[in-house]
Formats: C-alpha cells, sequence, structure tokens
C-alpha cells in the first residue's frame, strides 16, 4: 500500500540542459558568458515553478 504521496518532480536536467543550450546559443553569439547566466537563470525559474507546483499537492 501507498501512503498517498507522490514522488517530486526532479528539476536537475531541466536544469542542465539550459545552461548548456544557453552557453552555446550564447557563443554563437559571441556572448557564451551572457548566454550562461541567461540559461542558468531560465533554468532555475522553471525549477521554481515545478517546486511550487509540487508544492501544493
Amino acid at each position: 500500500m501507498t501512503t498517498g504521496k507522490n514522488n517530486p518532480t526532479g528539476a536537475g536536467a531541466i536544469i542542465a540542459l539550459l545552461i548548456l543550450g544557453g552557453a552555446i546559443v550564447g557563443g554563437m553569439m559571441g556572448q557564451p558568458s551572457a548566454g550562461l547566466l541567461i540559461g542558468a537563470a531560465a533554468g532555475m525559474g522553471i525549477a521554481l515553478l515545478l517546486w511550487l507546483r509540487e508544492r501544493g499537492k
């Protein structure tokens, strides 16, 4: 029997992929550091949204 608790959604892969994607896109535009920071910020934003969604359950 289960106790009713669900496993939380992990966001580590999303954060890592957005950091890498941001660095690649930023590198193609000549600004890899800016792309890395933008990717990290986007990843953290999505992770925060996932956490807030899971928190209500």
